[in-house]
């Protein structure tokens, strides 16, 4: 009797097969516009129809106010699923699902089932996939088969064509608008605000930052009107009983996240809203590491000054010695300006990203800005630069590394991993 010979299925992937296709993307850039995304998603079954969402855009604050929305919405019962960015070591930090990062089992299944699909619809050298869309695609249809009640989506970069820009959100989330990436949305507020706001949807409730700039503001009025969405501004800080349980520098973006689940929910049990409130640290903003080495990724300037106003509760009278490092596509001037009123001395290193300034650039302009020179060194990696700041600032200082999520990646990936991608 003949034997048929029985080809064998490949074996599953793992999570470091998933990271590594994830970062292999990386070749591929950005892209913007939504076609690819929608032929990826309509070749998964279209997922993000499977969910309720909110969508989450803006400058500053996205990722905290997803992880607050989100908490929020768990503790009223719903399973909640989150998307967010950037990672600090895997990729998996960026798809949660009930206040939990992805197991590596589940990173692995739905990143190798959006790869097959992605290797299919790549059309040549000019069209392939890119990381993000990728990412993107993995994460709805990882909720979808997880089957979350509602998700909380942050967006990458602006709103119109962001691969985000797919889902038929209820509520879509402003937190603020400042001047970054000008190259890609524009060099105004009005016009980043323009780009940012094209994920409002037709009848969804639209909830606004504290005290939005006005051009953002008549921004938000005029789609409003346009799309019949209810607009509204959320407070400049929690009520009270929450506010006593946060941090300074959270307490905008939870108010910003209150907001947000009571445009999704309606009426909120003050319990649980207290509940999040009191579990609201997030990972690489003001993180304490040790009794000296505090971490924050604020990597614009507007993210700096708000890092500013908060430290002093953190530090009280230490003194502040500044580990830093800053991409080439930021207004680096004024994040120095901030960074040399608030540290005594900065330590400027190199980071495992070509986007990043040189570090003697860096070191450079801090002295045209007026920093005395022996106040400001140089070193060539991340935990280097840790250790000579820790030196420099005594037991009674503090170390503060910021500037770029990358560094903290840097920071906290084990010694000798592989570097991964941030946003």
């Amino acid at each position: 009797m003949a034997r048929h010979a029985v080809s064998a299925r490949p074996p599953a992937w793992t999570a470091a097969d998933a990271e590594r296709w994830l970062l292999g993307r990386e070749l591929f850039g950005m892209r913007f516009g939504l076609e690819r995304m929608r032929e990826l998603l309509a070749a998964l079954g279209d997922p993000q129809e499977r969910f309720a969402s909110v969508h989450v855009v803006g400058t500053n604050g996205k990722s905290s106010t997803v992880r607050m929305t989100a908490a929020i919405l768990r503790r009223h019962g719903l399973r909640v699923g989150a998307y967010l960015s950037p990672h600090l070591v895997s990729f998996a930090e960026r798809i949660r699902v009930d206040d939990a990062d992805l197991a590596p089992e589940r990173l692995a299944a739905c990143v190798e089932r959006v790869a097959r699909v992605a290797e299919r619809l790549d059309a040549g050298d000019d069209d392939h996939v890119t990381q993000f869309e990728a990412l993107t695609a993995a994460a709805l249809s990882e909720l979808a088969e997880q089957r979350v009640d509602a998700a909380v989506i942050e967006a990458g970069l602006g709103g119109r064509l962001d691969a985000t820009n797919v889902l038929p959100s209820r509520v879509q989330v402003l937190t603020n608008v400042g001047l970054e990436h000008t190259r890609w949305l524009g060099s105004t507020v009005r016009e980043i605000a323009t780009e940012k706001l094209d994920v409002v949807r037709p009848g969804g409730t639209l909830v606004l930052g504290p005290d939005p700039a006005p051009d953002a503001l008549d921004v938000a009025r005029r789609v409003a009107a346009e799309r019949g969405a209810t607009l509204l501004v959320a407070p400049l800080a929690p009520a009270e009983p929450y506010a006593a349980l946060l941090p300074a520098y959270q307490r905008r973006n939870f108010a910003v996240a209150i907001a947000a689940a009571r445009a999704f929910l309606g009426e909120l049990d003050e319990g649980a809203v207290a509940d999040a409130a009191a579990h609201a640290a997030v990972p690489g903003r003001l993180q304490v590491v040790d009794e000296q080495l505090v971490l924050d990724g604020a990597h614009n300037a507007a993210g700096l000054e708000a890092l500013a106003q908060a430290l002093p509760e953190l530090a009280g009278e230490r003194p502040v010695v500044g580990v830093v490092s800053i991409l080439d596509d930021k207004d680096t001037e004024a994040m120095l300006r901030t960074l040399l009123e608030a540290c005594e001395q900065i330590v400027f290193c190199r980071i495992a990203n070509p986007r990043a300034l040189s570090p003697a650039a860096l070191a450079s302009l801090a002295v045209e800005l007026g920093a005395p020179r022996g106040s400001v060194h140089i070193e060539d990696g991340a935990r280097a630069a840790v250790d000579l700041a820790r030196t420099l600032a005594g037991p009674d200082g503090i170390v503060l590394a910021t500037g770029s999520f990358y560094l903290l990646a840097d920071l906290l990936r084990p010694a000798g991993a592989e570097p991964g991608a941030t946003l």
